[in-house]
């Protein structure tokens, strides 16, 4: 049922798709947000994301990750009417096939990051006839203005809107290590040059691109400034990770309880970008440079070399989301340690719109 309040706070709109609270989240991989979170957010009036990477490595044998996908997105769309997205990594050697079958099953936004990303020619043909809308995940103006000028030489139109991920984010970060604590590459300091560039590409395709902030934001207080520095949305990941309906085991809530400010550590991903994890044996071990040993079942990332990776990222994570941190690690933002509490998803939404009033 709809939250009654007595301020108006901003809806955001997407193409076509209306969203009555600008709170998005996250995608969150591999299998932390699946139908049961998104579909729950979906139903909070928010908007709900399905991470499309790895999720067929939850099955014995492995399963096509487009599959599993098609799946979530149907048992998603069974308990919700609310608007729906999937997040795909250009990433991942199955890109194609995630993109398509997100498009088929009629999702409302497809979050696209991880690189420059590339639409296959079938969803640029049915471009007209989907009720899908593109936003893509940037770090910077400059990304952002390139991903634009290459969509619309190759494509004829242009992303729906532009999630900046600060470097306070959980997950893979699209900086460099000495970057990440950078006041020069804070989110404060990204979003307000993308809002204005934003705003010089809705004149010139002369279309809304509306700016979703993200990376570090917690707080309902968190968001009011995000607006005011000219974002119309928000992203959260860490914040939805930690509630009661997230698709992740217990074990793995519980690492977002226990850890302190000084567990929340960056390590070095074989995808070759550096993510910030929760401490744990794994995670010590993979800074202390000691290879774990693996068997590549799916090649699921084109920049991997599963001979000379460290570990393997998917697996790691897979096994983190089903509770065997032993063999795995959790990602988590730079504000996990704040989680004191596992809240339902309409108690995390109420919590983070009436600090906005």
């Amino acid at each position: 049922m709809p939250y009654e309040s007595t301020v108006t706070i901003p809806s955001l709109q997407i193409g076509p798709h209306k969203v009555r609270w600008p709170i998005i989240q996250g995608g969150m991989g591999v299998s932390v947000s699946r139908n049961r979170l998104a579909a729950a957010v979906a139903n909070a009036e928010g908007v709900g994301v399905i991470a499309s990477v790895g999720l067929g490595l939850t099955y014995n044998p492995v399963v096509p990750n487009w599959i599993v996908l098609r799946e979530e997105i149907n048992l998603a769309r069974a308990t919700s009417s609310g608007i729906l997205g999937v997040n795909v990594m250009q990433a991942v050697s199955d890109h194609e096939q995630l993109i398509e079958t997100a498009v088929r099953c009629g999702v409302d936004l497809l979050f696209l990051g991880a690189g420059i990303p590339v639409l296959p020619d079938s969803v640029v043909r049915a471009r007209n006839d989907i009720p899908t809308r593109f936003v893509i995940i940037v770090s910077s103006a400059r990304a952002m203005t390139i991903i634009f000028k290459q969509w619309f030489r190759h494509y004829g139109f242009v992303p729906d809107a532009v999630v900046v991920e600060g470097p306070l984010a959980g997950g893979h970060l699209g900086f460099k290590r000495d970057q990440l604590f950078d006041p020069a590459f804070s989110l404060e300091t990204l979003l307000p040059p993308i809002v204005a560039e934003a705003k010089r590409l809705e004149s010139l395709y002369e279309k809304p691109i509306p700016v979703i902030a993200a990376g570090g934001v917690f707080t309902g207080t968190d968001i009011h400034r995000m607006f005011k520095l000219g974002a119309q949305g928000v992203q959260l990941g860490t914040r939805f990770a930690a509630t009661v309906e997230s698709d992740a085991s217990d074990a793995f809530k519980q690492a977002y309880l226990n850890c302190s400010e000084e567990d929340i550590v960056i390590i070095d991903s074989p995808v070759g970008l550096p993510g910030r994890a929760i401490r744990n044996q794994f995670t010590d071990e993979v800074v202390a440079g000691i290879r774990i040993p693996f068997i590549c079942s799916s090649q699921c990332l084109t920049s991997c070399n599963p001979e000379s990776a460290p570990f393997c990222i998917a697996a790691a994570l897979k096994n983190a989301a089903q509770g065997d941190m032993a063999n795995g690690f959790p990602f988590a933002g730079a504000n996990a340690w704040r989680v004191d509490r596992l809240l339902t998803v309409p108690e995390l939404m109420r919590e983070l719109t009436g600090a906005v009033l």
